[in-house]
């Protein structure tokens, strides 16, 4: 009997894994739900077999398949936006779902969504649920689309439910575009910088430095430092610095997967002088109107916190939403947890108290991430208004040091012989 392996949550909103036996999904799903499991993905387990070699031309030999991991089956976001929100245009306007299905895919091009679409409609038309075929396609679809469509599934507003997850992926792609934005041009100012300084080190240096040896005296500090330099740098040494650099990232990414060295960082990150305030903005913003949209869509609040939880991207507001999970599960308020973690202004944690008074703590929160985008575009823009003349400034100095110290011997040498 096929074994199938599932993920779910307890009454609790605790996530809990298993194995059940079955003669289909749907039955599996079934037990799940008799172990009064709420199930979040269930898929049946491979048996590994021996691979089949490809048999000669022209014989009847299994052909086959190469997949490569990384670029097969990948949708980027600004594929999975508009059909989301097109599939609740469609809902809308009354169409049944795996029609509408059929309709989005057939006018898109060959790509990994139109075959999950496919698929999702496959398995739709056999007797699952939207939000249970959606489930078995996990790098795609994330928990956070999953649960939201079970809610709008369950409370008959699939459309509304859809629309909302359209307007959160383009505000958080809005966010992302102006960061993004506002790094071209520091980067491109510190490329340009890089590209002046090698040019002078490996095609300018190599020529004062002759003229240097041939002068009877003494030269400035600042001029052996560039000679110094300018050595380095054309010995192959100079290939240490990139080494260091993809060493130090690979040794950082290790340290962040670790849980103490993860907090670690993020706890640095929040308190960095200038970047430490955006960070914070950016993080309270994402957690806000996650958490938002999952309860105006009728997630359960425990689930819809460990929902916020895994998606929060900074694991010391991980570690406050955890708390308030368990506060929550114990009766107490969010507002609490959050202002002891020092993660959250007084300011968000204030108006979550006055929304769970209220009864409108999902209008709250998307008040809350409204705000605090509007003030990541306002930091963004200052900070980069801030950062071009610094930048300007930089690259200034330190073509004047090199221009001065190379130019310096050559004074002194034109006042002896004057």
């Amino acid at each position: 009997m096929p074994a199938f392996n599932y993920v779910a949550t307890d009454a609790r909103g605790k996530e809990v894994r298993g194995v059940v036996e079955a003669e289909t999904q749907a039955l599996a799903i079934n037990q799940v739900r008799e172990m009064k499991f709420f199930p979040l993905r269930v898929t049946e387990r491979r048996v590994r077999r021996a691979k089949a070699r490809p048999g000669p031309k022209g014989g009847g030999g299994m052909q086959m398949q190469i997949k490569i991991p990384f670029l097969t089956g990948r949708v980027r976001s600004k594929q999975l936006t508009p059909f989301t929100r097109q599939l609740s245009t469609l809902i809308d306007a009354g169409l049944p779902l795996v029609r509408s299905l059929g309709v989005l895919r057939n006018q898109m091009k060959p790509c990994a969504l139109k075959d999950i679409l496919g698929t999702v409609a496959q398995d739709v038309e056999g007797g699952s649920t939207f939000s249970e075929a959606l489930a078995k396609h996990p790098r795609v679809f994330s928990r956070l689309f999953i649960n939201m469509v079970r809610a709008g599934e369950v409370g008959g507003v699939l459309d509304k439910v859809l629309q909302r997850l359209s307007e959160f992926a383009e505000k958080s792609a809005a966010l992302i575009r102006k960061i993004k934005g506002a790094m071209v041009y520091p980067t491109l100012v510190i490329v340009v910088i890089v590209g002046v300084l090698i040019v002078i080190f490996k095609f300018v240096m190599p020529t004062f430095i002759q003229m240097f040896s041939e002068m009877e005296q003494e030269l400035p500090g600042t001029t052996l430092f560039l000679i110094k330099v300018s050595n380095f740098v054309q010995t192959s040494k100079v290939l240490l610095i990139p080494a260091v650099i993809v060493a130090v990232a690979i040794l950082f990414k290790i340290i962040k997967k670790t849980g103490k060295g993860g907090y670690a960082i993020d706890k640095i990150k929040l308190r960095l002088p200038i970047l430490g305030p955006l960070t914070q903005k950016m993080v309270v913003a994402r957690f806000s109107r996650i958490l938002g949209t999952l309860i105006s869509s009728g997630v359960p609040i425990l689930q819809a916190l460990a929902i916020t939880k895994e998606t929060a991207g900074n694991e010391v507001v991980a570690r406050a939403v955890a708390n308030v999970h368990d506060s929550i599960r114990e009766g107490e308020s969010i507002a609490g947890p959050l202002e002891s973690s020092g993660a959250f202004p007084p300011l968000v944690s204030n108006m979550i108290d006055v929304g769970e008074e209220t009864g409108n703590l999902d209008q709250m929160l998307m008040k809350v991430a409204d705000t605090y985008d509007d003030e990541v575009d306002v930091a963004v823009t200052g900070l980069t208004s801030i950062m071009e003349p610094v930048l300007i400034i930089f690259m200034g100095v330190i073509v004047g040091f090199i221009v001065i110290s190379l130019f310096l011997p050559l004074i002194g040498m034109a006042m002896q012989m004057g």
